[in-house]
């Protein structure tokens, strides 16, 4: 890439100079807080573009020094698919900087010639990086202050990595990146980041790898990099843009305003940006989360509801450790992601990549499955052609390596539906192992002796095996806890695989590591339920009519999540809206523009708002995990009206809605429950829906009767597990009758039908 720099300024004042009034009034708006009348209306019509879709993708695995990523270059996979076969952008349009080509110059030159130069008012554009971050001081006299300014910066192939402790970062400037976008002639810009700029002790913490540079701030910029920059800023203040100087582009770090569109990074300012392993390959958290969401997102879905779709998936793994963040001058603005609602008949899992055997056989990229489910999709498994015509539509998996996957025609293809690249699949049949368990890596900081002494423990649990931190994917950590940082008191004890504490998961410090590994046993148990749990999500592939609302009543009246089911056929929903009802359903989700987990204070009353908008009645369970990791249940029985039982009382298992009825959990029948309780931390809870009872299920919760009155929760559940393994079994039975008889299941998997039950997954932070 040689475009002249000189020659791209003098191009770009000259188009910076034609922008049309559109973007002048999207800036005022933007910077002045004001409602102005028909401004929604203004932004639908900026969601619908009619120009092109461009995208720049840079990941980083291979940095000198030995300092090396591993899912950088998986993440930029993972954006590339997802904006070809979910949004529409053409292959030849989106542009890729892996390892080597990832130099400043060469990104920095990318991004004028294939965005700012191409892009036109009304296109879409995506910018993404993946990598290290870092900060770099800007020395006395820059820009003719006298303090001394630390900026954040993206750390290219060639950048401060390349020596030990630099003195001059030839790093890619956060204010470069701002003044770039800015320098676009469209408003409708999508930065992602999934990088941080904290310095890390070390890159691999836990049983996961950070992307925040090791090395503490460099003390000064390159001196190409800060020329750029100043002519980028002079250029774009003569041409009429706005004035661009120290004061109107913050330097504080973590500070991405003003931008041109919507920024999502993958942490806040303070927090680090994480990568994991799972069996097959590694990816960012956020960019595995955040693409994964958007492949089964529906048309109206915002940026702020993705963002907190992502943030759920990296919580359930991390703890609160890693908060994904939205930004930009559109950020408070109901935007779909990507400035592009997809196509409504468009919703999938995966995506056709390759044809073999003459059209029989597949190769195909799973990228849109739950990432807490990939890793359990066993062969067997079934997805369906979307749109297929007559004939045969079925696939079905027979070997997985990471996200791709080969599957053949279940029965023989015909000439009508033929197998093509580019079809996109939907999940059918979910196939998942009985003989689950959880995976647990010895913390690298561990002595030697320590983790032999731990192995030996863990040998004697059935529910947990050991694998050295670092070199397998794991689903936690078991190490020490550092008194002076931790709670535990520097006892051992299981950990998220980052190395923050699990719940109650630490003991007392002075126990031996044999007898704190042994002691883990129950908690083991309780993990394992929430892994099985977490295993049944599917609320993007269920054909179930279900949509659950979690409302705060007090101290405050508002919508804190809303999730449903978005592949149940049209003409199988009821209209669950009166004449007399105040808000609509479009309004109510108008509401949620928070993006984020949630967050809660202790005190606030909850209630679940349950909406059965399909054709016939479902039973349903809401199990989940409190902030001390215990293990509730929350239940509801409308018939039941006194605490008094007998032989012919409902059991839990009788809890049902009929189609087209709505019902709140706890209803005022309830003499307690919906009260978030202390300490802080997350809540994850687990809405479970079948077209059929939960016998097992049932039976396994009647054994732990609420002790609290009528609707009040399960608040020490004691069997877990049990109750875990009895909803996927009670799943598979509901599945049985409908699962086509030549499909060859063995007796050690559960074959899960989509369209007999669904899960929606809740997480909420308690402060």
């Amino acid at each position: 890439m040689g475009l002249n720099r000189r020659t791209f300024l003098q191009k770009a004042s000259l188009g910076l100079a034609t922008l049309g009034v559109s973007e002048t009034i999207l800036s005022l708006l933007g910077n002045s807080g004001l409602a102005v009348p028909g401004i929604d209306r203004y932004f639908q019509v900026l969601a619908q573009p009619l120009g092109r879709k461009l995208a720049l993708l840079v990941g980083i695995n291979k940095y000198p020094r030995s300092t090396l990523l591993d899912g950088c270059v998986t993440d930029v996979e993972l954006q590339q698919e997802l904006l070809i076969h979910r949004f529409g952008f053409n292959p030849k349009d989106i542009l890729i900087l892996n390892d080597d080509q990832a130099t400043r110059e060469n990104i920095e030159t990318a991004f004028i010639e294939h965005l700012t130069e191409q892009a036109k008012p009304g296109d879409v554009v995506v910018f993404h990086f993946s990598g290290f971050g870092s900060q770099v001081k800007l020395s006395q006299g820059y820009q003719n202050d006298k303090s001394v300014a630390l900026q954040n910066s993206l750390v290219p192939v060639d950048g401060s990595l390349t020596k030990k402790n630099p003195k001059v970062a030839n790093d890619l400037l956060e204010e470069t990146l701002v003044l770039l976008l800015r320098s676009l002639f469209t408003d409708q810009v999508t930065t992602v980041l999934d990088t941080s700029h904290t310095v890390a002790d070390s890159i691999l913490q836990g049983n996961i790898k950070v992307r925040s540079s090791t090395n503490p701030p460099a003390k000064e910029a390159s001196r190409d990099e800060l020329a750029f920059q100043e002519q980028l800023r002079r250029r774009i203040q003569d041409s009429g843009k706005g004035i661009v100087n120290q004061k109107s582009v913050s330097i504080v770090p973590g500070s991405m305003n003003p931008m041109a569109g919507l920024v999502l990074t993958a942490a806040e300012p303070n927090q680090m940006a994480m990568e994991a392993k799972w069996n097959g390959f590694s990816a960012g958290l956020f960019t595995y989360a955040l693409t994964q969401y958007l492949w089964q997102a529906i048309p109206t879905t915002t940026s702020q509801v993705s963002l907190t779709h992502a943030g759920v998936m990296v919580n359930q793994l991390t703890g609160t450790q890693q908060q994904p963040k939205l930004g930009g001058q559109s950020s408070l603005e109901p935007i779909p992601t990507y400035y592009l609602p997809p196509d409504p008949s468009m919703e999938a899992d995966g995506v056709v990549t390759a044809v073999e055997d003459n059209g029989q056989t597949a190769q195909l990229w799973l990228a849109g499955l739950p990432a807490t489910v990939v890793d359990y999709y066993s062969n067997n498994s079934v997805l369906k052609l979307v749109g297929a015509k007559s004939g045969v539509s079925q696939l079905q998996i027979t070997s997985k390596d990471g996200l791709t996957a080969k599957a053949k025609f279940i029965g023989a293809s015909t000439d009508n539906n033929q197998l093509q690249v580019g079809q996109l699949v939907q999940e059918a049949v979910r196939v998942l192992p009985r003989n689950i368990g959880l995976t647990v890596a010895l913390d690298g900081n561990l002595e030697r002796i320590e983790r032999v002494d731990a192995t030996s423990a863990f040998s004697s649990i059935s529910t947990a095996s050991i694998v050295q931190a670092g070199e397998q994917p794991a689903d936690y950590l078991f190490g020490k806890a550092l008194s002076s940082k931790n709670a535990g008191g520097g006892g051992y004890g299981i950990f998220y695989i980052d190395g923050e504490p699990i719940p109650n998961g630490v003991g007392e410090a002075g126990v031996a590591v044999k007898s704190a590994a042994m002691g883990l046993a129950s908690k083991l148990n309780t993990l394992l339920a929430a892994k099985l749990l977490r295993l049944t999500a599917n609320d993007g592939s269920s054909g179930l009519g279900i949509r659950v609302s979690l409302q705060m009543i007090e101290p405050e009246q508002k919508l804190v999540m809303q999730l449903e089911t978005s592949r149940t056929a049209s003409s199988s929903r009821v209209d669950l809206v009166g004449e007399g009802e105040a808000k609509s359903q479009s309004e109510l989700t108008q509401t949620l523009t928070e993006a984020g987990v949630p967050i809660l204070p202790v005190g606030s009353r909850l209630h679940y708002q349950i909406e059965n908008y399909g054709d016939q009645p479902v039973y349903f369970l809401l199990l989940g995990f409190n902030t001390s990791g215990n293990a509730i249940a929350l239940y509801e029985l409308p018939f039941l009206q006194t605490s008094q039982t007998s032989e012919n009382s409902p059991s839990i298992k009788d809890a049902v809605i009929g189609p087209g009825e709505t019902l709140t959990l706890p209803s005022a029948v309830a003499s307690v429950g919906g009260i978030v309780s202390g300490p802080s931390g997350l809540v994850e809870m687990q809405m479970i829906c079948s077209r059929s009872p939960f016998t097992q299920a049932g039976t396994a919760l009647d054994a732990v009767p609420s002790r609290r009155g009528i609707g009040a929760p399960i608040d020490d559940l004691f069997n877990p597990l049990d109750v875990a393994q009895a909803v996927l079994q009670d799943i598979h039975d509901a599945s049985a009758n409908s699962l086509d008889s030549s499909l060859t299941i063995s007796a050690d998997s559960y074959a899960l039908d989509v369209n007999t039950w669904a899960t929606l997954s809740f997480l909420y932070r308690v402060v």
